[in-house]
């Protein structure tokens, strides 16, 4: 574990490694910003050296000091990691989310948004997201990375998309999605605003659930209220606004021949993105 006042930090890497230095202060000067977070030039970023702190600093200073220390310190690098650090039941199970068990022992079970059912399993990990289910043998649950190798040869989407996702303006969790159509649960915080865009190649169909939408369709701007709906058509350029104070959730049907997160044409952007 490394202690130091950032200023100090940025002395010794200044000392050391200029490059890595200059690449992060460069990044930084294009950084737009929203909500919590700092977004740096990315193009630029990519750019700086990739090492570590170990090698480009703490192993080149002659201003450290090494002082052993035992606080049981575990980093949480692994599932078995959480089996390690949890409250276990009677069976030495971890078990979080909804899930039943039986003649289950020694696991690390966490559940997501569905029943997780376990029956005659030993020393096993099972989680479940809204993107994948994982199970594996706890001495193994570390070869995940192989499956994540597999993913990118065959070019699978989930391993660049998340199914739930998280935007400066809120989130839309993708719940469905077939041939032609998809469906998102979307939503808008409080006073936040989407960009001004439109699509070649989907038409959308908004239906607020709660909350209120201010809508920009093509000329027009409305107000929908829940259980009111309103629609898009293809090539229309469009926005959504939460003018209220509190969360706006909708339901977006998606059709067309391509329904890609890359169709997007952004006229303008609160949030400075592309």
């Amino acid at each position: 574990m490394f202690l130091f006042k950032a200023s100090r930090y940025l002395e010794e890497l200044e000392k050391f490694r200029p490059d890595i230095l200059l690449s992060c202060k460069e990044s930084l000067q294009n950084k737009s910003q929203d909500d919590d977070f700092i977004r740096v030039d990315d193009k630029i970023f990519e750019k700086c050296p990739s090492e570590s702190i170990d090698y480009a600093v703490m192993e080149k200073t002659e201003d450290a000091v090494v002082v052993p220390l035992d606080v049981g310190w575990n980093d949480i690098g692994a599932w078995t990691a959480l089996w390690d650090v949890e409250t276990k039941d009677e069976q030495k199970n971890v078990v979080s989310g909804d899930a039943m068990l039986e003649n289950t022992t020694n696991s690390f079970i966490h559940g997501g948004d569905r029943l997780i059912a376990a029956v005659g399993l030993d020393n096993v990990v099972i989680v479940d997201t809204k993107d994948a289910l994982l199970v594996a043998k706890k001495e193994d649950v570390q070869d995940v990375k192989k499956i994540v190798e597999k993913l990118k040869l065959a070019d699978r989407s989930e391993c660049k998309l998340h199914r739930e996702v998280y935007r400066p303006w809120g989130k839309y969790d993708s719940i469905d999605k077939g041939d032609r159509y998809q469906v998102k649960r979307i939503t808008v915080n409080p006073g936040e605003k989407l960009s001004i865009q439109m699509h070649h190649h989907r038409a959308e169909h908004w239906i607020v659930v709660s909350g209120t939408a201010s809508v920009t369709n093509g000329d027009t701007t409305f107000l929908v209220t829940e259980n009111e709906s309103t629609y898009i058509p293809i090539g229309v350029i469009h926005a959504l606004e939460n003018p209220g104070k509190v969360p706006l959730e909708m339901i977006e049907v998606q059709s067309g021949s391509y329904l890609g997160e890359d169709d997007i044409v952004r006229f303008e952007d609160r949030y400075g993105r592309a």
